[in-house]
């Protein structure tokens, strides 16, 4: 998993729009939940409202995200990922499916599904710590 993660963020740094990992999971969390707000992002990724205001800061200035006020609380924002952050998502999720293919080249469908039945076990037992 260190292997893949490594690559995966090389990928991320080195590739045309100089994502941080961080950058990425947070466009990738409006991009499944348009309309979020920055608490809605701190509150799933566990991280305080300043990493998150700078993480979204940043994104906004890029051009990956747009804002719109909230109708009934104007002091709260609504997040969804703009056009050219759905460009970005969606070559990040080429490279994601691209890179998956790659681990498990040469193994078959079985293996890949038996695969996934340990790391789901791996997962849960971690998780019940």
């Amino acid at each position: 998993m260190h292997l893949f993660r490594a690559r995966q963020f090389r990928v991320l740094k080195d590739g045309p729009h100089d994502l941080s990992h961080m950058e990425a999971k947070a466009l990738g969390f409006f991009a499944r939940h348009p309309g979020a707000t920055p608490r809605d992002l701190a509150q799933s990724a566990g991280r305080d409202k300043g990493q998150v205001a700078r993480l979204i800061g940043g994104l906004r200035e890029r051009g990956f995200l747009d804002a719109h006020a909230d109708e009934a609380d104007r002091r709260s924002v609504h997040l969804e990922v703009s056009a050219a952050g759905k460009e970005v998502q969606a070559a990040l999720q080429k490279q994601r499916r691209r890179l998956s293919t790659q681990a498990v080249k040469g193994l078959s469908d079985a293996e890949c599904a038996s695969l996934m039945v340990l790391l789901a076990r791996v997962k849960a037992n971690l998780e019940g710590e």
